[in-house]
């Protein structure tokens, strides 16, 4: 990880800046020796909802629309 200080960083922002977002290398930036921030790309964008991140990736292996058990099996019927 690159390390500026902030009186560097603050002259040389749009430059780092760029930088950071064509390598994807973070940059620490310190004040006397201490980092104060780091600054890193973004996350990717991932999908929109949460099912959405799943889609396509499951398999039918079955007929999901009759009983997994017999009507027979089942007590509650039985009452």
């Amino acid at each position: 990880m690159k390390e500026v200080s902030v009186s560097q960083f603050k002259a040389t922002c749009l430059e780092l800046l760029r930088d950071v977002a064509e390598t994807g290398e973070p940059i620490l930036v310190t004040k006397r020796g201490e980092p104060i921030a780091e600054v890193r790309p973004p996350h990717p964008k991932g999908p929109n909802s949460l099912y959405g991140c799943m889609e396509g990736r499951g398999k039918i292996l079955d007929d999901i629309t009759s009983p997994a058990v017999p009507a027979e099996k089942w007590d509650v019927l039985k009452r």
